[in-house]
C-alpha cells in the first residue's frame, strides 16, 4: 500500500536569488537645480530627450527639495499610444529613493491635449503614490512646442 504523501510528490521548485539596482546610463546638468513649475519639468524633459518620433513615458524622481535625482524612460510607445502601468513607474521611483515624482510623456502628433487614457493613468498614479508615500506632483503632456499640466488643469 502506497502512502498518500508519496503519491502527491512533485519536484522541488528552484527559486532565484536576485539583487535589484539602478544602473546610471548617463547624466546631464540641470542649472536650475529644483523643479518649481510644470515649465521647469518640460524644459528638463526636452533637454533629456529632445525631439521624438514616438511616445516616450518618463518618470522624473525628485528628492525632498524637489531636485531631480533620476529620470527613467518607463515605456516607449507607438506613434499614437503608450501603455503604462503604475508598477513600472513606481519601480524606478522606489529604486531612486524618490520623495515625489513627475511623469511626462510626449504626443508625437504635436497636440498636448491629454487623452482619456492619460487622465486615467494619472488618477491611478495618484492612488498608488498615496499608498506608497511617493507623491505624484504632476503629469505633463508635451506637444511640439507646448505642454499641458494635468495638475494645473485640475485632473487631480
Amino acid at each position: 500500500m502506497v502512502k498518500e504523501d508519496e503519491k502527491k510528490r512533485v519536484p522541488a521548485k528552484r527559486v532565484d536569488i536576485v539583487s535589484l539596482r539602478l544602473v546610471k546610463e548617463a547624466s546631464l546638468l540641470y542649472k536650475d537645480r529644483a523643479i518649481r513649475s510644470p515649465e521647469d519639468g518640460y524644459n528638463l524633459f526636452k533637454q533629456f530627450l529632445g525631439e521624438l518620433d514616438r511616445e516616450y513615458f518618463v518618470v522624473m524622481c525628485l528628492d525632498v527639495k524637489n531636485q531631480p535625482t533620476a529620470m527613467n524612460v518607463c515605456h516607449i510607445g507607438s506613434l499614437n499610444a503608450s501603455l503604462v502601468h503604475p508598477r513600472e513607474i513606481m519601480k524606478s521611483a522606489i529604486l531612486s529613493n524618490a520623495a515625489s515624482i513627475i511623469v511626462l510623456h510626449n504626443h508625437p502628433s504635436g497636440q498636448p491635449e491629454p487623452s482619456p487614457e492619460d487622465i486615467d493613468v494619472t488618477k491611478r498614479l495618484v492612488e498608488a503614490g498615496s499608498i506608497m508615500g511617493i507623491e505624484l506632483l504632476d503629469h505633463i503632456v508635451i506637444g511640439s512646442d507646448s505642454f499641458v499640466s494635468l495638475k494645473d488643469k485640475g485632473y487631480f
